[in-house]
């Protein structure tokens, strides 16, 4: 039987399509970075959009459709063979996938001319046949236990739908109903795969390190209640924004998950930032439940765009970040660490997010602070090309015929 391993070496084309997470983690970081830096100059007014779309609504759809898109097929594209026990997806059809996605991205850059329905259909291009893709691997590997990943990946798909409907309907996009029903979608996402990863990382890396309080088992019944009650409050904020009653469900869902983020002994992984990473990404899960909640609750608490950063360039930006290098380091056969380059690329997607949170509170200093949160998150992701640019272009000698 064909191995991972012998299915590269038999592939004699480029190295970064040798495996998922290379060509969609590189591709990821570089237009997350690149379209920041069309995007401040944008809000600053010194630009105008080359895109049809309104400035806000641009940037929103192409950090959560674009940048997150290519994340979660990097994650997916490497996890499902082992999910499955298949081989992973290799050569031109990755290139094929890959090639999708940028013509996504490029196409939402392109003027009105184009047309609405050509740019929806471009755009959709990707995420339907990545669905297709991981659904065929399911069905064939029977890893039926894995479905409601693929579920959360259509409900993803469709919020990208309906907010290109939204936008050529002449609506504002960047607060519709498809923007809340792909980043509930992405929460949800991490919320599932986070509460398996994280607290199995942490494990591994503890027992390594003698006797001491070691994470809660993944999946108790507890974290299955915290995740419905963390469904109820996302369908709540994508049917009723902004209802009491949704703010109430939402600070009961902060609550809840900072409980489950605690049975995860993240205080004793300090020493390992790899690690602990992981741990502050999922924190701003409930912490964006929270602001979003008190928000509702108390109006002018944060500001609800701030509230709404702390999930966007919190949970799903650190969150992301995290897996990247995690999954980099350990798929290119490198030491599982964080060195100092890797260190300063989260330390500058923090500072971000904390910037743009602080922005909802401080009107006098929003452009400012804007600029400061637009700035680290180039040289996050920025940093993270340059830091792991050659490890996804590049196989290992041993891996080489």
């Amino acid at each position: 039987m064909t191995t991972t391993t012998e299915q590269m070496r038999a592939w004699a084309g480029p190295s970064i399509l040798t495996y998922g997470f290379r060509p969609f983690f590189l591709g990821a970081a570089l237009w997350a970075a690149f379209s920041m830096l069309l995007w401040i100059p944008m809000l600053m007014g010194h630009i105008a959009p080359p895109t049809a779309f309104d400035p806000v609504s641009w940037h929103a759809h192409e950090f959560l459709f674009g940048y997150l898109g290519a994340v979660i097929a990097g994650f997916l594209l490497t996890a499902v063979p082992n999910w499955t026990g298949r081989l992973p997806i290799v050569g031109w059809p990755l290139g094929a996938l890959a090639a999708l996605w940028l013509a996504g991205r490029v196409a939402m850059l392109l003027p009105a001319g184009l047309g609405p329905v050509a740019v929806a259909l471009i755009d959709l291009a990707f995420p339907v046949t990545l669905a297709a893709a991981i659904l065929r691997e399911i069905v064939a590997g029977q890893n039926w236990r894995n479905l409601i990943v693929l579920g959360i990946l259509a409900v993803f798909a469709l919020g990208n739908g309906i907010f290109h409907w939204e936008a050529a309907q002449g609506l504002f996009a960047a607060q519709g109903f498809g923007l809340r029903l792909g980043l509930g979608a992405g929460l949800m996402m991490i919320a599932v795969i986070g509460g398996r990863i994280v607290p199995s990382f942490t494990r591994n890396w503890l027992v390594k390190r003698g006797p001491g309080r070691l994470p809660a088992a993944p999946m108790q019944r507890f974290d299955k209640l915290a995740l419905m009650v963390l469904l109820a409050a996302l369908l709540l904020w994508v049917a009723l924004p902004l209802a009491r009653t949704t703010g109430a469900v939402q600070l009961l869902a902060g609550g809840i998950h900072l409980w489950r983020l605690a049975r995860w002994a993240g205080h004793r992984t300090l020493s390992e930032p790899l690690v602990t990473v992981l741990h502050a990404g999922y924190a701003f899960l409930p912490l964006g439940a929270l602001a979003l909640g008190a928000e509702l609750l108390m109006p002018g608490t944060l500001g609800m765009a701030a509230a709404q950063h702390l999930w966007m360039g919190g949970a799903i930006g650190l969150m992301t970040l995290a897996v990247m290098t995690r999954a980099t380091l350990g798929h290119t056969g490198q030491s599982l660490s964080a060195g100092k380059a890797t260190v300063a690329i989260y330390a500058a997607l923090v500072l971000a997010v904390l910037a743009r949170t602080a922005a909802g509170g401080w009107p006098d200093m929003s452009m400012h602070l804007h600029a400061v949160a637009g700035t680290a998150w180039i040289a996050a992701f920025g940093g993270f090309a340059l830091a792991y640019g050659r490890a996804l272009l590049t196989l290992p000698p041993a891996k080489r015929i």
